[in-house]
């Protein structure tokens, strides 16, 4: 199980407290903003920077009241303030603070999920040339097709999440905009300048033009970029379930000491946590979907996305913070068995050779559909006869018309499927 230290930096972000020292953060901005403009004294900046406080059982006491959440930080916080309260939360609506403090807690979430895939990567990185020439059955509907080795299959996977490395600083990207531009982005009561200079003081840009929000757009291509990245943690874990199967065996989660299975059936090593990961990465598209249906909103803006954006925001980040952690551990512990996949290999007794023979036939110039019939005839029936397939396409005259013993000796050569191996790795890793 993963220790509860590693989330609590994701916990962090999304408490009361974190939250109000954001809104609090852009508020005083936007005060420093309006007395460098001379609309309110320095001095008064300087007293409301002093005194300001969060007190988040005294928002929530006044929230009670309000029914408003910003009304209730203002006037809590105003209350520790004093006269000077008078210039807080001055021309701006709620949602310049909203928006613009939900984009910087964004950016700080993914900033977190953003380590959490190049410390995914390095392990599968590491594993990937651990296994680099482990030899096993490379399979497509379930079903042996030619060998591969263990190594290439952790390559694909590391590949994939470099991948979705670029989709997220990408979409951090997108989150990096915010907006101090009034009920409905007019700049009527607050002058630009506020804006260009609050959004830069966070390292944030400003929106080219806003609503009385930031378009749901910029949000929603963070959320399906998560619901992306769950989706290749499913597959990693897929994997891990397919191969931990007993007719498989080739590699199973790391079972603990004194950890159960079943409580029925003492011998059972279930891949718990593959299954859980595949779990949650319905959740995450979940996510996404519902990040989608905020950006038909009505006009200048409803409040119809408040109530989804609270949940999924901490939610899905949590959760891939979760699941990274989970894919890392599973990954790095996993146990390996090279032997059966070398038993694997053989189970079909040659039977992946097939194609080779297949192409060796059009080389030497029958045409496709026949070498594909004469090749087919002795496969199927090697498969229903079990039957060692480099042995009967030696006995087999329409191939022995055209290739020699030597010659099939050759195509039965294990080395053509990994001869190329560390060409892929330095394109993957390099």
């Amino acid at each position: 199980m993963i220790e509860r230290y590693t989330l609590e930096r994701m916990h962090k972000v999304w408490t009361d407290e974190n939250r109000f020292k954001k809104w609090l953060e852009v508020e005083i901005l936007i005060c420093e903003a309006y007395a460098k403009l001379s609309i309110i004294p320095e001095d008064a900046v300087t007293r409301i920077k002093e005194r300001a406080r969060i007190d988040v059982n005294r928002i929530k006491e006044i929230e009670k009241r309000t029914k408003h959440d910003v009304v209730a930080f203002v006037e809590s916080v105003s209350e520790f303030i004093g006269p000077d309260s008078k210039y807080f939360h001055m021309g701006v609506t709620s949602s310049d603070i909203l928006d613009t403090s939900f984009s910087c807690l964004l950016k700080d979430a993914c900033d977190i999920i953003i380590n959490d895939v190049e410390s995914l990567m390095s392990v599968l990185k590491e594993k990937a040339y651990e296994y680099k020439d482990t030899k096993m059955m490379g399979r497509t509907h379930g079903v042996h097709a030619e060998p591969i080795t263990f190594g290439l299959k952790l390559a694909n996977f590391y590949d994939e999440m470099r991948r979705n490395l670029e989709r997220l600083r990408k979409a951090k990207e997108y989150l990096s905009y915010g907006k101090i531009s009034g009920a409905v982005g007019t700049y009527a009561h607050v002058p630009p300048f506020v804006e260009e200079y609050v959004l830069k003081s966070l390292g944030l840009k400003v929106a080219p033009i806003s609503s009385q929000i930031i378009s749901r757009d910029y949000y929603a291509d963070f959320f399906t970029t998560l619901a992306i990245l769950a989706s290749t943690v499913e597959r990693m874990a897929v994997e891990v379930r397919h191969l931990q199967r007993t007719e498989v065996n080739e590699a199973e989660e790391f079972f603990e000491k004194g950890q159960t299975g079943s409580s029925a059936m003492p011998h059972k090593r279930n891949p718990i946590a593959s299954e859980n990961l595949s779990g949650l990465a319905r959740l995450l598209r979940s996510y996404a979907i519902a990040a989608l249906e905020n950006i038909p909103l009505w006009h200048e803006r409803d409040i119809s996305h408040s109530s989804v954006e609270r949940v999924i925001a901490p939610d899905a980040t949590i959760l891939i913070d979760y699941m990274l952690e989970r894919a890392k551990n599973l990954y790095n512990k996993l146990v390996v068995y090279p032997e059966n996949m070398r038993s694997n290999i053989e189970k079909t007794k040659g039977l992946y050779h097939s194609e080779g023979v297949l192409v060796a036939l059009m080389k030497k110039g029958v045409d496709r559909t026949t070498a594909y019939a004469i090749t087919q005839r002795v496969a199927m029936k090697c498969y229903e006869n079990n039957l060692d397939f480099r042995e009967e396409i030696k006995k087999d005259e329409d191939i022995r018309k055209h290739l020699g013993v030597e010659e099939i000796d050759k195509l039965v050569d294990d080395t053509k499927y990994f001869k190329y191996v560390d060409m892929i790795f330095n394109r993957v890793f390099r």
